[in-house]
């Protein structure tokens, strides 16, 4: 088998070796594992079966991390990205009101979308032609967006009729469990802890015993997972050729796509998977691995699916073959059949992981120069607007459009990609559309 290992993934190739790469794999799993806490949490908002979420979400992130690892070969895990579950059960289900049902179909229509842009090479020439600026400023507002959801769903942040936000009531079990996994979650970072997050899960849910908000299974922590029925092929196709679709399919497009890209040249570059011409090896493979998880994300009943920056752990680590990707799968599996231990945790526990990752993502925030006005309005539009109109989309939006009325306004049209005018008259038109309903 060792030898079998070897010829596949080309381990001596990589300077690795099997045991190397196993533990590069289990790593990537502590640090992404929270995944099957908080993507349950989220999407259940849309009135989403939970227990069935949870085997939806680990088994999507089983198969797609297993086409990232046998096909593309890399050290890259994938799973329902974390904003993409925000804006189906936010903007999508809630803001536009549309059935989790509709979320899905499509999620499935971008897998089928992404997965002829991949074949025809088109996502590289989409990423070419959105200015660098609104790349880096979406990321941030996405992790504000995160942010302010974790604090809501700790009670941490309420509403208020006379400010609209306020502080929440401090004396609130569900503030002192967050805060708590909050203190434990940053804590272990600072000490370098692989599986920061999950402990502070561990930890917020345990504190939540201690309170008595959290009550553990009388029975078995171990059986069978719960059934994936109530989500599997619930597809609404009653609006799918509503411009609506079109708007969410391109959002949901865009956002991933920015997202997944980022993340494979990232992880890429610091796996040393770049050739002497800075190609990155086998990305198109890693490509149709992504295209493919998503669209059967909305077969099985899940958001989106997208590269985990969290594989960085495993890479650090030492895995630098897809054989740290399958390791990773490996562990989900067996995580499948302890669904009675994840489904305690409450949402307040899952809060510091929001918050935590919300901080991560605003690390590109640096690359924008402020002092250029021309591109500091729509990044900062960009990037208020997601968290203040709770919706990742709006934020795109009004992004975008600044970027091109300032270009257009100041003489500079000709230097907007044809691909944004077109974005943008979409937009309008969907503006002007919404205003007369």
């Amino acid at each position: 088998m060792k030898h079998l290992l070897e010829r596949f993934f080309k381990l001596e190739e990589h300077r690795t070796n099997v045991r190397r790469e196993l533990m590069a794999g289990f790593i990537t799993f502590l640090t992404m594992s929270y995944i099957l806490v908080v993507n349950p949490d989220i999407l259940s908002n849309a009135g989403m079966d939970k227990e069935a979420l949870f085997t939806s979400t680990c088994v999507v992130t089983i198969i797609s991390t297993l086409l990232m690892g046998l096909y593309a070969r890399l050290p890259i895990a994938q799973a329902p990205g974390m904003g993409l579950n925000a804006f189906f059960a936010f903007t999508i289900c809630g803001v536009m009101g549309y059935s989790w049902q509709f979320a899905l179909t499509a999620v499935f229509i971008e897998g089928i979308i992404f997965i002829l842009l991949t074949l025809f090479k088109v996502r590289e020439l989409i990423v070419q032609s959105i200015p660098s600026v609104l790349k880096d400023a979406i990321p941030v507002g996405i992790g504000l967006f995160l942010s302010l959801i974790g604090l809501t769903n700790a009670g941490i942040v309420v509403s208020n009729p006379s400010t609209f936000l306020a502080l929440g009531d401090l004396s609130s079990h569900s503030v002192w469990i967050a805060m708590f996994g909050l203190l434990v979650t940053v804590v272990l970072y600072v000490l370098k802890v692989r599986s920061a997050i999950l402990i502070g899960i561990v930890a917020a849910t345990l504190f939540g015993a201690l309170t008595g908000d959290v009550h553990f299974p009388s029975g078995n922590i171990v059986g069978i997972p719960p059934s994936l029925a109530p989500l599997v092929f619930q597809f609404d196709t009653t609006h799918i050729f509503s411009f609506d679709m079109l708007f969410i399919v391109f959002t949901l497009l865009f956002v991933n796509l920015f997202d997944t890209v980022g993340t494979l040249i990232g992880m890429m570059k610091r796996a040393d998977l770049v050739d002497d011409g800075s190609h990155h090896l086998r990305f198109k493979q890693a490509l149709m691995s992504d295209s493919v998880g998503t669209t059967l994300a909305g077969v099985l009943g899940t958001s989106t699916v997208t590269a985990y920056v969290e594989s960085a752990a495993g890479v650090a680590a030492g895995g630098r073959t897809g054989l740290t990707a399958v390791s990773t799968a490996l562990f989900f599996v067996l995580s499948l059949f302890f669904a009675p231990l994840f489904l305690i945790v409450p949402s307040a526990a899952a809060a510091p992981a929001l918050i935590v990752v919300g901080l991560f993502m605003l690390e590109p925030i640096t690359k924008i120069d402020f002092s250029d006005m021309s591109v500091a309005l729509p990044a900062f539009l960009t990037i208020i607007f997601m968290p203040f109109t709770y919706s990742i989309a709006e934020g795109i939006v009004f992004g975008l459009l600044s970027y091109l009325f300032i270009r257009v306004f100041t003489g500079k049209a000709l230097e907007v990609p044809l691909a944004i005018y077109i974005i943008d008259v979409l937009f309008v038109i969907k503006m002007v559309v919404d205003s007369y309903h």
